[in-house]
């Protein structure tokens, strides 16, 4: 049973994740997108947001831009090879990924990366983002990224995912 009071919504006891997971999702946005095409793995990415990770966007949705923040320093201090900054303001939560472990691994185990690999970012953390009423926007990727982590208004653009960089 996961410790409510952790930002994670599951319990690890490892000082850091098992880092050929990577490959093992990078093969599934691979597997998916040649049986479902790109609008089946973003449905896939989506409802991985908001089924899979619910219990993530109900912590955001309660405890706001402090929950986020929480979240993705106690995410990225297990991940393995990640040098991550992460900043928190009355507005918004940016996450400035220098290293993305991920990207760092498949490249040292010479994997092949899937092209849009990096848009899963986008996708499951808006889906995440969404009934917290914030909203995840990504620029950059391929190996560094800001995502940012705002309050959602009728006004904001979508994301633009020719901001964030094709994987290789």
């Amino acid at each position: 049973m996961p410790d409510p009071a952790s930002p994670l919504p599951y319990t690890d006891t490892k000082p850091v994740g098992a880092a050929d997971f990577y490959a093992a999702i990078n093969a599934t946005f691979r597997f998916i997108h040649a049986r479902l095409g790109e609008d089946g793995l973003r449905r896939y990415w989506q409802e991985m947001g908001t089924q899979y990770h619910a219990p993530i966007a109900e912590k955001w949705r309660l405890g706001g831009l402090l929950a986020v923040a929480d979240h993705w320093r106690a995410f990225f201090d297990a991940e393995p090879g990640a040098d991550v900054e992460i900043t928190r303001s009355d507005d918004e939560v940016c996450v400035n990924v220098k290293t993305c472990p991920a990207i760092d691994y498949l490249r040292r185990h010479d994997r092949e990366i899937f092209p849009t690999f990096c848009q899963h970012c986008h996708f499951v953390n808006e889906a995440i983002a969404e009934p917290a009423g914030l909203a995840a926007r990504v620029k950059g990727g391929n190996g560094s990224c800001v995502q940012r982590f705002i309050k959602r208004t009728p006004q904001l653009e979508a994301q633009n995912l020719e901001d964030i960089a094709t994987a290789s």
